[in-house]
């Protein structure tokens, strides 16, 4: 199954093809500005039953340069596999479009950036006919924008830097700056960075929950599947804590103690079912521990 940050670190690219212009500067090299971007289907399936798929396949055209595709991986771990499969990518493109095809691998962790970066000859040693040489975004070598004004310069491109950087520590400097960003733009230009933002952040609870904090408190009047999703787990958090001053309503309301320890699971626990189960027992427990049990007499 396909994960989320696998689906954000290929797919902006999708949304915002210059986004790789920014990308390329930053890794100090020169490609003319494109005149337009196509993006192109992403099947290459050979006719015998062996389908191969590339994440995102895109092709740049420019007045003052050759065009050329770009095929974009999100890489999750080391995979031995991997380059074999991405020099059949390379040449089955560069045999079916007759242009030159650049591999830009995406990764989120150090290790997995550095493995990627190392040329792979898949040659005999004596004669390197094919050296596969990926170009590689990660954590090693994106940038680290903290600063509202610049993530507001390059929405993509600080998006790609939370992405890439979603497991370090430093990820929360990056989604601060770029949720201040987001307040000056229109929603329609908020909404998919909110998206590819938290799909990114996956896998790392920390973060989640800081993004989804922020888009909360600072991006409060956007009405972005995110924003409803954090309005829907509040109204239901609300829920959970009217039924336990219920419980403990009704136990009070009959004159029983209620221990500090009961008081405290009854408030602490999430469980709509569970607290129902309590609210029944309630009415009829002789004390305030026995509606734990499963049978209160």
């Amino acid at each position: 199954m396909v994960s989320p940050p696998h689906e954000a670190m290929h797919r902006i690219f999708q949304e915002y093809p210059g986004l790789f212009t920014g990308v390329s500067r930053v890794l100090d090299l020169q490609f003319a500005p494109p005149s337009s971007v196509t993006v192109l289907p992403t099947d290459l399936t050979e006719v015998r039953p062996v389908e191969r798929r590339v994440d995102t396949l895109l092709r740049f055209d420019s007045d003052c340069d050759d065009p050329f595709l770009l095929a974009v991986e999100a890489q999750g771990k080391k995979d031995p596999d991997k380059p074999s499969s991405w020099a059949y990518y390379l040449s089955f493109l560069n045999t079916k479009y007759k242009i030159p095809v650049l591999l830009l691998v995406v990764c989120q962790d150090r290790a997995t950036a550095e493995w990627a970066t190392q040329p792979v000859s898949l040659s005999p040693r004596q004669w390197p006919a094919l050296m596969l040489r990926p170009l590689v975004a990660g954590p090693h070598n994106m940038p680290v924008i903290t600063n509202p004004d610049e993530a507001r310069a390059d929405l993509a491109l600080a998006t790609l830097s939370a992405i890439t950087h979603a497991k370090e520590p430093v990820v929360d400097g990056i989604l601060k700056a770029l949720s201040t960003a987001l307040q000056d733009v229109p929603e329609a230009v908020a909404d998919p960075i909110i998206e590819f933002t938290a799909r990114g952040l996956t896998g790392n609870r920390h973060a989640t929950q800081l993004w989804r904090n922020l888009m909360a408190v600072d991006l409060s009047f956007y009405k972005s599947w995110l924003s409803e999703e954090i309005r829907d787990e509040g109204r239901t958090e609300a829920r959970v804590q009217t039924a336990a001053e219920d419980v403990l309503l009704v136990l009070e309301a009959r004159g029983l103690d209620v221990p500090d320890e009961v008081r405290e699971r009854i408030t602490g626990c999430d469980d709509p079912g569970l607290l129902r189960q309590w609210l029944t027992r309630a009415v009829t427990v002789p004390s305030a521990e026995e509606i734990f049990m499963e049978k209160g007499v």
